[in-house]
């Protein structure tokens, strides 16, 4: 592998290069609608083991398995489809990733030693092509370092995992800009695990039990990516805004609302229209904006605790440390 890990456009010669790739054993990025993917072969452990080094994860946190097709379910789980048809008609393809219990060829790799698999059947066309070519099932946490923001761009993630990876397959910006909804269905009752892109609200619509853990998670470990207390943070020291005064050093805000007026903050403002939608998807963008201008802090202003705005100052208070 090269020092610097090419950008390819996402055609059909690129795409078939990449399948190849995986298919041998390799991993690389591939976008999403929510962020890019760090993608490898789900049912290849040396795949498998080479994500989490790349990323310097905890083989205890569990990978999400990215299909292409609502039938390629029989191979992970012995769940019975009639039981996901309400929700999979709502909400698939797209944002939402599902925990289900998982069969025995299934690395526990994998699963992080759980005895469940998280599923998520993206909408994002490139993505789609790429796990359909390579063989259906493709383990892709998001393409950064293990705690680092999560990537929305191809250049974002050369900029982090350059040489630790074999390609990465360029589809614009991510359309979401934060990762997966994912809830759990091998308990009594449904329940949230991770805020996302699709709300808490609109599953309801679905699953009127659902309900949200409130602790991250249990002794085993977490049962789904994005549940340690510490996550998506950036190299510069972060804080939500609670009102306090931003003079005498050099900082960044990320704005909801408020307007700073201070010379020496420069200020990034998630939505002109009050648009949670458009806030999601430039929250981990400026996230990294912000960590290259060498400054002593970045300030957030979290936004209204409804719909998207929940996986939003999920985000934020995971990126400053206050999980």
């Amino acid at each position: 592998m090269s020092e610097l890990t090419p950008i390819w456009p996402a055609k059909p010669e690129f795409l078939e290069k990449a399948a190849s790739i995986l298919k041998n054993g390799g991993i690389g990025a591939m976008p999403t609608e929510t962020v890019y993917g760090l993608a490898g072969d789900a049912f290849n452990t040396f795949a498998v083991s080479r994500i989490f080094e790349a990323k310097n994860r905890p083989t205890f946190n569990p990978l999400i398995v990215h299909i292409s097709d609502l039938s390629d379910l029989e191979k992970l789980t012995s769940f019975p489809l009639s039981k996901l048809q309400k929700l999979i008609e709502a909400f698939w393809p797209g944002p939402l990733t599902l925990v289900l219990p998982k069969l025995d060829s299934v690395p526990d790799l994998t699963t992080g030693g759980r005895p469940s698999v998280a599923v998520r059947l993206p909408a994002h066309p490139v993505a789609r092509d790429l796990i359909r070519l390579s063989g259906g099932f493709l383990a892709a946490p998001s393409a950064n370092p293990f705690n680092y923001i999560s990537p929305t761009t191809a250049d974002h993630v050369q900029s982090q995992l350059s040489g630790k990876i074999d390609f990465i397959l360029d589809g614009g910006s991510c359309k979401v800009g934060v990762e997966s909804t994912v809830i759990s269905l091998i308990e009594d009752r449904p329940v949230l695990l991770r805020h996302g892109g699709l709300s808490f609200e609109d599953l309801k619509t679905v699953l009127p039990d659902l309900h949200e853990r409130t602790e991250l998670h249990g002794d085993h470990g977490p049962d789904s990516p994005g549940q340690l207390a510490v996550h998506y943070s950036p190299g510069t020291p972060m804080k939500l805004w609670k009102g306090e005064s931003l003079s005498g050093k050099k900082t960044g805000f990320i704005s909801w609302s408020f307007i700073p007026e201070d010379a020496d903050v420069t200020v990034l403002r998630l939505s002109e229209k009050g648009d949670l939608r458009e806030a999601a998807a430039r929250i981990f963008e400026f996230l990294h904006i912000l960590d290259k201008l060498n400054l002593d802090m970045i300030y957030a202003e979290p936004v209204p605790e409804i719909g998207l705005g929940k996986a939003i100052n999920d985000r934020l208070r995971k990126a400053a440390g206050k999980g």
